[in-house]
């Protein structure tokens, strides 16, 4: 399958986004899908992760309660809802995917080399 984030832009402190996460050439009901971000100069930070079937989702402590996660199956697409943004959100967004039959904890979910697909970045930038 392949991934197609969108829905970044420039927006202000304490603004919303909804980025999506498109399955091309597959359906991402077959997958785990997460989502990371890496602002210049720092490591691939775990954002969010859901399952395959919607019924475990993670989050990071640093958006925990302002992103949400969601997936519409009918669409083939995972959702990022973004509340409360803040400066330190600032970076680019990757979705990634994970085969369902993959074991799938919050434990893996953090893990990058735990997904076997990624998206293109989408770039978020909050300015204060």
């Amino acid at each position: 399958v392949q991934l197609q984030a969108s829905g970044g832009g420039l927006v202000q402190h304490g603004d919303s986004l909804r980025l999506s996460c498109a399955g091309l050439g597959g359906t991402l009901n077959n997958y785990h899908v997460g989502w990371f971000r890496q602002a210049p100069g720092k490591e691939r930070e775990f954002i969010s992760g859901i399952n395959w079937n919607g019924a475990a989702i993670y989050y990071a402590d640093s958006v925990k309660g302002r992103f949400t996660i969601s997936r519409d199956n009918a669409k083939n697409t995972v959702h990022l809802q973004m509340n409360s943004l803040k400066p330190e959100d600032t970076a680019a967004y990757y979705c990634a995917a994970s085969p369902y039959n993959n074991y799938y904890t919050g434990a893996e979910a953090k893990r990058p080399y735990a997904y076997d697909y990624w998206g293109q970045g989408t770039q978020v930038t909050v300015s204060s």
